[in-house]
């Protein structure tokens, strides 16, 4: 029975032969047919040499995660040609280079192999060794077309806009796409019984990672300092933010830039750097991932003290130390939320896709400002590194920033007195001034122990009033942050709970789970402090399992930890091996629980 629509294909080369391009031609023609599509790219730390995978799961339904089979594998690097046939799923097919012969040994009864001379082909058409790799690559492309009925108009078409600037490299990538995809059609039957059939499903989305969207949603939210040390998987969003500051923040009349991004020597500079600038008035971040919170810790619990707002970025990668840098996790939670020593609770944002990359960006920069205090978004890998088909993000012309209690020159001026951190709306937070807006608005910013009035004080029971006032600001964010996305039926006595990647893997896991007869309830939270419909959600059910990507259940400690929540209801489900989830993993897990009697 042909299976329409619903395809994962898996390809396997090695680092630093071209063949990113080529997937992403692949993958995009295959949206451009109007199909959803996911991209995942599993790729070593080294420069060249090593394997790398890239995955597209071609999805009808329009699942966002990575799926837990393989039906289609090109397998393009002999060293992995054991573990690449493995992966295989049954009744799938594995598609390989048959220019230099194939030990029997690694057949399987129960897949189809697919032998394409692609070596042969490019090096009886091109010339140079390099050029015969690069066009092996593209040949593939051709072949895949062919065996799963993509459109090559559509593939031809992307390939020419994709090098509109280099016309004189159409006509060889042309060529090549046309080997392999004549070979498969005259030596294959073609198409397999699972292919890609045209659809509309596409039509007001685009394809976009999350460091991308991240950046831009910077640039809308009206940052204008970015600081960083490049650190892999957070680079690329520092890299577009100054991209699009590049295009739009530049000073039509002067022609100077309006935007300031400095590439520090460490990480402990670049949040220095940042929290001047926002001491000064600026809008500034930075992007890290789990190294560089550690390293900034220190200088995050001074904005947490001296209540200096700022943005910070950390797209996740498994650890502990350097652990797998191109691996993804969500393993940074707990340290996120209490970085530094002493007393502190930070602010975190987590999004669930690059869409809300790009949209929670400027509630980062809001809830900084308003709060006073540093706020953390933690995106992951497979967010900000990964393809994803998002729905066009739409700009608000209206959006004006939220830049709290500022006080003008004016305001300053009527004042008797201006007290930095004093309460005097009752809401924890207290007013600020910017440098040489006002005199009377100078004041002295201490990291050291300080008076609700701003002076010094070793003095415990005004240490104690400023600290204890930090408190009653958190109550405030608790109020104010984003709400959880909660799907709900009173029938349903076990839950879920997870954050951000891990909403994809979910969402289809709860459908797959239905189609059991087994219903859960739904919760992924957006930010921390927990809001009151995440305890209410927690205590409306009998079993709510917490879906997250980290060994020790770190977000399940924190709704332990801040919300009180019973930790008897909790059953932590816990996948950390760097991969994206996937909701297999869920599905098995759930029943696993099931099995052993946990209420569904």
């Amino acid at each position: 029975m042909a299976n329409v629509n619903d395809v994962v294909i898996k390809i396997a080369t090695v680092n630093g032969t071209g063949s990113a391009s080529a997937n992403g031609l692949l993958m995009k023609s295959i949206f451009r047919m109007g199909v959803p599509v996911v991209g995942k790219n599993y790729f070593p730390s080294n420069i060249q040499g090593l394997p790398t995978w890239y995955e597209i799961r071609v999805t009808g339904a329009g699942y966002q995660s990575r799926s837990n089979r393989v039906d289609v594998m090109v397998a393009m690097n002999a060293q992995t040609y054991t573990r690449d046939m493995a992966d295989v799923s049954p009744g799938g097919w594995l598609i390989y280079d048959s220019t230099w012969p194939r030990s029997q040994t690694l057949n399987r009864e129960d897949i189809s192999v697919i032998g394409i001379p692609f070596s042969r082909l490019c090096n009886e058409s091109f010339e140079g060794a390099r050029a015969r790799i690069l066009m092996k690559n593209v040949a593939y492309v051709g072949a895949v077309a062919a065996l799963l009925d993509i459109d090559l108009k559509v593939v031809t078409a992307l390939l020419e806009e994709t090098f509109a600037a280099k016309a004189h490299l159409v006509e060889s990538n042309v060529q090549a796409i046309r080997l392999g995809y004549d070979f498969a059609r005259e030596n294959v039957t073609c198409p397999l019984p699972m292919h890609i059939e045209a659809m509309d499903a596409t039509s007001n989305c685009v394809i976009m990672d999350g460091n991308t969207a991240a950046g831009l949603g910077c640039m809308y939210a009206g940052a204008t300092v970015g600081a960083w040390y490049p650190i892999t998987p957070s680079t690329s969003l520092m890299d577009a933010f100054r991209k699009f500051c590049s295009r739009y923040r530049v000073d039509p009349k002067t022609g100077k830039n309006t935007y300031c991004v400095i590439q520090a020597e460490d990480e402990l500079a670049a949040i220095g750097m940042v929290l001047g600038a926002a001491w000064n008035g600026a809008r500034s971040f930075t992007p890290t991932s789990g190294p560089g919170i550690s390293l900034m810790s220190e200088f995050i619990g001074y904005a947490y003290y001296a209540e200096i707002p700022t943005v910070i970025f950390d797209v996740q990668r498994t650890g502990p130390s350097t652990g797998m840098p191109t691996r993804t996790q969500q393993c940074d939670i707990l340290s996120c939320a209490y970085a530094s020593h002493g007393d502190t609770k930070h602010v975190l944002l987590f999004p669930a896709n690059p869409a809300e990359c790009f949209y929670m960006a400027p509630i980062a920069f809001d809830m900084a400002e308003r709060l006073q205090t540093p706020v953390m978004v933690l995106s992951d890998l497979d967010i900000g590194m990964n393809d994803w088909m998002i729905p066009e993000l739409q700009w608000d012309d209206s959006y004006v920033p939220d830049r709290g209690k500022v006080l003008t020159a004016q305001q300053l001026e009527e004042m008797d007195r201006f007290y930095r951190y004093l309460d005097v709306d009752g809401d924890g937070i207290p007013y600020r001034s910017l440098p040489g807006v006002h005199p009377k608005g100078a004041y002295f910013t201490r990291g050291s122990g300080h008076t609700k009035l701003g002076a010094y004080t070793e003095d415990s029971a005004a240490y104690q009033d400023v600290v204890d006032r930090l408190l009653v600001k958190w109550e405030t964010a608790r109020a104010i942050l984003p709400k959880a996305d909660i799907r709900y039926s009173k029938l349903n006595k076990a839950g879920i709970i997870t954050i951000g990647s891990g909403d994809g893997a979910c969402i289809e896991a709860l459908d797959r789970l239905a189609m059991q007869n087994i219903r859960l309830n739904y919760c992924r939270i957006k930010s921390f402090p927990f809001g009151n419909d995440v305890s209410e959600f927690i205590k409306q059910h009998d079993v709510v399992y917490v879906v997250e990507q980290n060994r020790d259940a770190q977000l399940r400690t924190l709704l332990v930890n801040d919300i009180e929540a019973d930790q008897t209801k909790l059953v932590p489900l816990l996948h950390y091996n760097g991969m994206p989830i996937n909701s297999g993993f869920v599905v098995d897990r759930v029943l696993t629980e099931v099995a052993k009697g946990r209420a569904a």
